[in-house]
């Protein structure tokens, strides 16, 4: 947590979101998480399989029951 970074969230966020989400078929706030990663040239660390074939993605599956 303390390596992490707060970011804002404003209209131009919301606007290069919800083209992302389009274009990548992500709901609104799985694309709202995906473009603050992409802008930041961040890694996605996820379990969600939705995000397994996204560029800057680390998916790693839940392990099974």
């Amino acid at each position: 947590m303390q390596r992490g970074k707060a970011v804002d969230r404003d209209a131009d966020l919301a606007i290069e979101a919800a083209a992302n989400g389009l274009e990548e078929s992500l709901a609104l706030a799985d694309s709202i998480i995906y473009t603050i990663a992409q802008k930041h040239s961040a890694s996605l660390w996820t379990q969600v399989a939705h995000y397994s074939q996204k560029v800057g993605v680390q998916y790693v599956a839940k392990p099974k029951a």
